[in-house]
């Protein structure tokens, strides 16, 4: 059972609980979202994205994130997922991430949006 992220309460009053894909999506949601140093047991844990988010739009940022996301998630989730491409935009203060990866589990190919 993998248990929905952020925790939710189910009409039977349990922890509402999603499919595998949903769950990997939700956990590249957590490394991408989480700062380095917020969790203490895991100090290195996540990217630090929001960090660039009111940053100089540049190809060189850019490339700097696209980078560092590849990496966080090959370091935390390389179990799980094999990253294939990194796609990162700039409009104003957002950015926006787009991950292609394959589920090892199911061989599945996975193509998923995040915004900052």
């Amino acid at each position: 059972m993998n248990i929905a992220y952020p925790l939710v309460v189910d009409q039977k009053g349990l922890l509402a609980s999603v499919n595998d894909e949903q769950h990997i999506e939700q956990l590249i949601q957590q490394v991408l979202f989480t700062m380095p140093g917020e969790r203490v047991n895991l100090p290195d844990f996540g990217t630090g994205l929001s960090r660039f988010v009111f940053s100089a739009n540049s190809s060189e940022i850019i490339s700097a994130v696209q980078l560092l996301v590849q990496g966080a998630l090959q370091q935390w989730l390389g179990n799980l997922i094999q990253v294939q491409v990194v796609q990162i935009t700039a409009d104003d203060a957002t950015l926006n991430i787009t991950i292609a990866y394959v589920i090892k589990n199911t061989k599945q190919q996975v193509v998923s949006q995040f915004s900052s």
